[in-house]
């Protein structure tokens, strides 16, 4: 009797995690907005030693050229293994998913759109990534002049790993301007000489723990509204790129 108990309230548990994850992943989708390609899609994991619940959902979306994933578990990590196989990717979640998690065993696309943002408060669980992307659509919403708009991710090791967080960057004449989706409402300014060098923004930024800084860019113009501009892929194998959560 108590372990049929213990096996429904396990159940139970499981399902509400998949459908937190589910609102999350819908969330994160309706913060891109529909001029990124994107799909949520559900997992099971059938992995019994994985960060990972036993199912899950989760946003793939493509931006700067490759395919990313978001879950409110971890944050958004690259997925695409190459450059310049959109195609051939999204046709094929599957190596890639076992890429991130062995356990990954199934996933199917959960039917639905992006729909529009309808506010991004409270922040996304695990969403800097996302959560900046959506600071710039909202500033540009307002008549905001943005140029240069860039993430910048950066690395920190703890003892529990390594762990990254997301910023938008953006560039004037004289400076950059810096705003973490933490803090929407802040813009912090540094000399338009480090917008050359990541690392080093992100050490004036966050002090000298950063072990490593990269830029994302923003393949993405407002004319009117955002419409997405085509990038130029690149090829061969990608540099390794972590988790970017809070």
């Amino acid at each position: 009797m108590f372990i049929a108990v213990g096996v429904s309230l396990l159940a139970v548990v499981f399902a509400q995690g998949a459908d937190v994850s589910l609102r999350n992943a819908r969330r994160a989708q309706a913060e891109l907005g529909a001029e990124f390609w994107s799909e949520v899609i559900r997992i099971e994991n059938n992995s019994l030693a994985s960060r990972y619940p036993r199912e899950l959902h989760a946003l793939v979306f493509e931006l700067a050229g490759i395919l990313w994933f978001y879950s409110d578990a971890d944050g958004t990590q690259s997925l695409s293994l190459h450059r310049g196989r959109l195609a051939e990717e999204k046709a094929d979640l599957a190596p890639l998913l076992r890429a991130i998690e062995p356990g990954f065993a199934r996933w199917s696309v959960v039917p639905g759109g992006a729909g529009g943002p309808k506010g991004r408060r409270p922040e996304l669980a695990n969403g800097c990534f996302i959560d900046s992307i959506a600071v710039l659509r909202e500033r540009l919403a307002h008549g905001a002049e943005i140029a240069g708009a860039r993430l910048l991710s950066f690395y920190v090791d703890s003892k529990i790993g390594r762990a990254g967080h997301t910023v938008l960057t953006c560039e004037t004449a004289q400076q950059i301007e810096v705003i973490d989706p933490l803090e929407p409402g802040r813009v912090r300014r540094f000399a338009v000489a480090l917008g050359t060098d990541a690392l080093a923004l992100a050490r004036a930024l966050e002090g000298g723990s950063i072990v490593k800084a990269r830029w994302v860019p923003l393949d993405i113009v407002l004319v009117g509204a955002f419409a997405r501009r085509e990038s130029a892929a690149g090829s061969g194998n990608l540099d390794e790129i972590a988790v970017f959560g809070r």
